[in-house]
């Protein structure tokens, strides 16, 4: 599919590249260290990620690859649930992919699944196992199962935990603002190719369901809230499956007050604990299960 590039998006695209980047962005006036800054800054892997001599302990003894969302980085993204998973004992992995114009996560989603499927393969070398899991948030929900059901990878998976995917896509279009993302109505005002797939009814989200919602072996778990202001409908994010296979989970249902919305649900304790229910859970996650509700 063509995609043009409109005016106005290079002041969104500046603005992203601050939300995203961790480090401190350089004058404004200098574009080219603006550029270089941001890609450095992909290199930063969140506290308690990225140790490739761990070892995998018995009793978790599949390796969590943790991957980010539209416009992040694992850096920002996993800033708290990475070492929470990490003082629990998991052997934690996060990426950057899908590299566009400066900024992760905006690329094609097929060439960002096959980033995932290297990636994948070097952490199983490492740790040694045949699989891994996989945590992912938002188009780091839904793109791993691009890689699973049309790339061979399921083989690789033990578990895929999402947290408020653009499974079925959204109603609007995902860019950047000066406050964060938001949805626009008009497809052309951005040229964010990931941006694009995401939209609901796109040939890419059309294709990547046309297998159905799972494929055979992994367990899937899904985590959203009500009050996503990035997926919408929230339902939409939700995958069709056998109880057995699938278990979806809305954070509103477990703990009624809980306010987070698409970026805060990503340092949500209450979001940590059900991603560890659900990695240690036999399956996808129980849906039974009653988190504490406090901070």
């Amino acid at each position: 599919m063509q995609r043009r590039i409109f005016s106005g998006l290079a002041a969104l695209c500046l603005a992203a590249a601050t939300l995203a980047a961790p480090a401190i962005a350089p004058s404004s006036g200098n574009t080219a260290q603006a550029q270089s800054t941001s890609t450095a800054s992909l290199n930063v892997s969140p506290i308690g990620a990225n140790n490739w001599s761990c070892v995998p302990s018995a009793k978790h003894p599949t390796p969590v690859v943790l991957v980010h969302g539209t416009f992040e980085t694992m850096a920002d993204n996993w800033l708290t649930l990475s070492p929470t998973l990490k003082r629990q004992g998991y052997c934690v992995y996060a990426l950057n992919y899908g590299l566009e114009g400066g900024l992760s996560g905006t690329g094609d989603i097929r060439e960002s699944a096959a980033q995932l499927s290297d990636f994948v393969d070097r952490v199983r070398a490492a740790a040694g196992t045949q699989k891994v899991d996989i945590v992912g948030h938002s188009q780091g929900g839904m793109m791993p199962r691009w890689y699973m059901g049309h790339m061979g990878g399921a083989k690789y998976v033990n578990d895929l935990v999402a947290v408020s995917p653009s499974n079925h896509g959204t109603q609007g279009v995902i860019a950047p603002s000066s406050t964060g993302m938001k949805l626009i109505g008009v497809v052309g005002a951005v040229a964010c190719d990931a941006c694009i797939d995401q939209v609901a009814g796109s040939e890419f989200l059309t294709e990547l369901n046309s297998i159905g919602d799972t494929v055979n072996g992994p367990d899937y778990t899904v985590i959203t809230t009500k009050y996503d202001e990035i997926v919408t409908p929230y339902g939409s994010q939700f995958l069709d499956g056998p109880d057995q296979k699938v278990t979806n989970v809305l954070i509103q249902e477990k703990c009624p007050l809980d306010l987070s919305g698409h970026l805060t649900i990503n340092h949500d304790p209450v979001m940590h604990r059900l991603v560890l229910n659900a990695l240690s859970t036999d399956g996808p996650a129980n849906p039974a299960y009653r988190p504490s509700c406090t901070i």
